[in-house]
């Protein structure tokens, strides 16, 4: 049975790519940052009838946390077959480049780009003890920087200090990460939900969870041909999928 630890996954779309892997036969770990919120995740999906879950209380911003949720997984399994880095934050929704606070952007950067970076790495050794390792790291249309220097883009006047940025730094790694692991069975990917309709931004997204979810269980069940080190992104390229730096 293949295993999956997905952060920031007590509500939302990480909620409901636990539900959506859960109905693919995977044993899924979710990560929570609060526990309790974190233990009724798993009641409600106990409830619906999935048995192959249990809760890991992981605060991505927190080292200490972190290993201690890798001591955890240490304990309950061998290897890990999915890593899915969901866990971020927005950082407020006016993000002006003039005048953003640095506390501001460092916080989300904490989350967005360091958190995630801890946590794949201190995960690192259990994934490499799978015959198919994926990672997704969860990122934004708003990461593309080349999308962002384009006037036509739809999305072109949504700048930020904080949160797009992070995106792209996040992008970045997830590149660098994955030309690491070039010759290995490792597919690592960052996957764009789209502009979903959620408590991240009020439900101003016109897209919804399950077809959110889907785009990162798509990216967490990937066989061994499929691609490594893409920008998958249906809302930035609904034609190809595969969104520009």
């Amino acid at each position: 049975m293949k295993t999956v630890l997905i952060t920031g996954a007590n509500r939302s779309i990480g909620f409901e790519a636990a539900r959506q892997l859960l109905q693919h036969g995977y044993y899924v770990y979710l990560g929570s940052r609060d526990a309790h919120n974190g233990q009724q995740a798993v009641a409600q999906l106990k409830a619906e009838g999935f048995s192959q879950v249990e809760s890991l209380h992981i605060d991505v911003t927190d080292s200490a946390s972190i290993a201690a949720a890798r001591e955890t997984l240490g304990q309950k399994t061998k290897a890990l077959d999915v890593l899915i880095n969901n866990a971020g934050i927005l950082g407020g929704m006016e993000q002006p480049a003039s005048s953003t606070s640095l506390s501001t952007i460092k916080e989300v950067f904490d989350t967005n780009v360091f958190g995630v970076i801890e946590v794949t790495q201190a995960f690192l050794d259990l994934l490499r003890q799978s015959p198919e390792p994926r990672i997704v790291n969860v990122t934004s249309g708003l990461g593309s920087l080349t999308l962002h220097t384009d006037p036509s883009w739809k999305y072109y006047p949504v700048k930020g200090a904080a949160y797009q940025p992070s995106k792209a730094a996040l992008n970045a790694y997830t590149i660098m990460l994955a030309y690491e692991l070039r010759d290995t069975p490792f597919k690592v990917n960052a996957v764009d939900p789209g502009y979903t309709a959620t408590d991240f931004n009020h439900h101003s997204g016109p897209g919804s969870v399950a077809d959110a979810a889907a785009r990162l269980v798509k990216a967490a069940t990937l066989g061994p041909d499929g691609p490594t080190s893409q920008f998958f992104s249906d809302d930035n390229a609904p034609e190809t999928g595969i969104s520009p730096w």
